[in-house]
């Protein structure tokens, strides 16, 4: 049974050839490669070309890939993963005047499941839950909010009494956040390193395991972050990294699109 890895305070998910398949193709823009091109691509993974085919019959079976002749791509819910991950990488955000975004649920009656996929999308917009149907952030993202919200929520710009840093750091658990990314810097300074090209795999899964991190990252306007904020380091370390994948992986970008 594969099992997550500890490695100073980082929690590394094992490789399998569809985590491997998604993280390529993720990065990759378009998001899409034939499968002579993902053959090799996947190779120094440690992934072999008859596993690879099972998995992407597996994914283009569940909805994960669609093929069309020899070519695989993203299916559309995974391009929405891949418009989260772009912005996580390379959000886009503007100077902050003090406003807040604040969205309320109104929508009752709802079942459990339900509830759970809007508390997971909205914690995908960013905002964090002040009590229970009442979601904020700083209004400094470039983004504007799905208009199927207006069908179970109503939204206001704000700006609450409570000092803004206080508000955040009860919001957004700060230090644990910056506490991980050092620990990652760390792990990709000593164990992943680029001066070690025999350890492919090991770069992946670090990398994997940053844009999670970032996905996770609330970008706040700076004045209401701690001092020494880690979020454009881990950002700079991942994008050194898809340069080094745009030498090895075909169609890979160099830079995200928007950046």
């Amino acid at each position: 049974m594969r099992r997550n890895v500890q490695a100073g305070g980082v929690d590394l998910r094992p490789l399998s050839a569809r985590s491997v398949v998604l993280s390529l193709l993720l990065g990759a823009h378009p998001p899409e490669l034939p499968v002579k091109d993902l053959v090799r691509a996947v190779e120094p993974f440690g992934v072999g070309g008859s596993t690879l085919r099972a998995a992407l019959s597996r994914m283009v079976a569940a909805g994960d890939l669609r093929r069309t002749d020899s070519v695989h791509r993203l299916s559309d819910r995974l391009l929405a993963r891949q418009r989260r991950q772009d912005d996580a990488v390379h959000p886009r955000t503007r100077a902050w005047d003090g406003d807040w975004e604040m969205v309320v649920i109104t929508a009752t009656g709802r079942g459990p499941a339900e509830r759970a996929d809007l508390r997971a999308r909205l914690g995908a917009l960013r905002l964090a839950e002040l009590r229970e149907g009442v979601w904020l952030r700083p209004a400094n993202l470039l983004r504007p909010l799905p208009d199927d919200l207006d069908e179970v929520a109503q939204h206001y710009r704000a700006r609450p009494d409570r000092p803004a840093p206080e508000l955040a750091a009860s919001l957004w658990p700060l230090d644990t956040w910056a506490a991980t990314a050092r620990a990652l810097l760390d792990h990709i300074t000593r164990v992943a390193r680029p001066a070690r090209p025999d350890r492919p795999a090991d770069r992946l899964t670090a990398f994997a395991a940053v844009v999670r991190h970032l996905l996770a990252d609330p970008v706040l306007p700076p004045g209401l972050l701690p001092e020494d904020w880690p979020g454009t380091e881990l950002r700079t370390a991942y994008t050194d990294y898809q340069e080094e994948l745009a030498d090895t992986v075909p169609q890979h970008s160099r830079h995200v699109p928007g950046a």
